[in-house]
């Protein structure tokens, strides 16, 4: 190893969380903050938190439903394309019968 190139490791270094909760343990920095520790994380505590410092969730949500469309499956899709292409308009889930064909001819 050289000399002189790695940096100073501290034994006793004060961890502060959000939630108010703080312990010791070794870094090369000073001291640190985070977000969330082991007495409020959901792993831990079984309770359900959304930890959202910078609105990340609420962007997403907002792009969500700025996105939303309605679902339509493949089937229906290429169903659509078969009737535009035949020129009879589209009746997904409906039962088209003889006669129904019979009288589009006349």
């Amino acid at each position: 190893m050289k000399a002189d190139i790695h940096p100073k490791f501290n034994t006793t270094v004060k961890v502060t969380c959000a939630c108010g909760n703080t312990f010791t343990t070794g870094s090369t920095v000073d001291s640190l903050n985070v977000e969330i520790c082991s007495k409020c994380h959901p792993f831990y505590t079984g309770k359900m938190r959304i930890v959202d410092s910078t609105n990340v969730v609420k962007k997403f949500e907002e792009r969500r439903k700025g996105a939303k469309k309605e679902v339509v499956s493949r089937r229906e899709k290429r169903m659509a394309k078969r009737q535009t292409r035949k020129g009879t308009p589209v009746k997904t889930g409906d039962a088209v019968t003889l006669k129904d064909m019979l009288s589009k001819l006349s």
